[in-house]
């Protein structure tokens, strides 16, 4: 026996990345859908030894299947999301359009789990459940041990995000950039504000009134609510010129006293984190280290000493897949290992 499964924006970088950890996490999936717009029917991907042909997702009858991954953006997730939910099929969105609705759960299952049990026995619910954005998804991993432990008041976090977090479009213009640097090419900006290649930049997503960019009060929204409501936060959200893995900077006001070393052993024995933390060159973690990982890295851990219980760390992890497929996943797993969903198909 197995589940049915549906991939929406299958041809994407994060739809290609759930068919991979489907097949390597074994899943137990007795058929994989994958599904994409009109222009990309047809298209052969991979999922393990297997070849999947697109189908298209207009016409596609969701009635028989168990779970929906979808990855292929806010529009997508507002057009279809609600009427492949009336199905009865399971969605779990990776976009950012039902993250923020009251009756619609953020997950990520190593910090709040437990919100899908209580979701999962409503009645009239939307069967649909939110991804959070991949800066947020690696944070709250690291911070909720630590939560736990000594309870957080105040983070502030500068993030360093991989063009990956910007799509095909990102990691192109990347590509295209630092390879016409070396022959003299203008490298004129697309998808970016302003030059990535051998550049960083302090924007990602749509200007808000108060100054912060969109993809910063996103890491605020989505920490309150798959965290705490009550814990404050600041982000700057910075682009980088890395093709895949975000890494953060992140310093921790706690309301109790912790030390460094308690921290250390609290995030080695935690779920999802490693701990890559010593105190020589090349004793950390970066980007180059987390692609095709599971694992968040958690490195640097040190003692603020300018505020009274502080904590500053360094958080990496491959954002194609915690950040999106690995903790969608996780999330159809969880749903089975808790026995809140039952198979519509042998």
């Amino acid at each position: 026996m197995g589940y049915r499964v549906a991939v929406v924006g299958a041809t994407g970088n994060v739809g290609r990345e759930m068919l991979n950890i489907l097949d390597e996490r074994k899943f137990p999936a007795s058929e994989v859908i994958a599904l994409a717009s009109s222009r990309s029917t047809g298209l052969e991907l991979s999922f393990g030894d297997r070849r999947l042909k697109a189908r298209n997702l207009a016409d596609f009858d969701f009635s028989g299947v168990d779970f929906a991954l979808m990855s292929a953006g806010s529009a997508v997730a507002k057009e279809y999301g609600e009427a492949i939910g009336r199905t009865g099929c399971i969605v779990v969105d990776n976009s950012s359009f039902w993250r923020y609705h009251s009756d619609v759960p953020l997950v990520v299952p190593e910090v709040n789990a437990h919100v899908l049990d209580a979701y999962m026995a409503q009645a009239g619910r939307k069967n649909i459940i939110a991804n959070p954005n991949c800066s947020t998804a690696q944070l709250v991993v690291a911070l909720k041990p630590l939560h736990d432990f000594a309870t957080i008041k105040r983070v502030v976090v500068a993030t360093y995000q991989s063009v990956s977090g910007a799509g095909k479009e990102g990691v192109d213009e990347l590509w295209t950039q630092t390879k016409g640097i070396f022959v003299n090419d203008s490298a004129t900006p697309k998808k970016f504000s302003k030059q990535i290649a051998f550049n960083v930049i302090p924007h990602i997503d749509v200007f808000m009134e108060d100054g912060s960019t969109k993809e910063e009060w996103k890491m605020v929204a989505e920490t309150k609510k798959i965290l705490d409501p009550r814990i404050k936060l600041n982000a700057t959200c910075v682009r980088v010129p890395v093709f895949v893995g975000h890494s953060e900077a992140v310093n921790i006001e706690f309301d109790k006293p912790i030390t460094a070393d308690e921290a250390r052993d609290i995030l080695r024995e935690a779920p999802g984190i490693s701990v890559i933390d010593k105190r020589e060159p090349g004793g950390y973690a970066t980007p180059v280290e987390c692609v095709g990982e599971y694992d968040t890295y958690v490195s640097r851990i040190r003692e603020d000493p300018t505020v009274e219980n502080g904590l500053a760390m360094w958080v990496v992890s491959d954002n194609l897949r915690k950040g999106a497929a690995l903790n969608t996943v996780q999330i159809l797993e969880t749903l089975v290992e808790r026995r809140l969903v039952g198979q519509k198909a042998a």
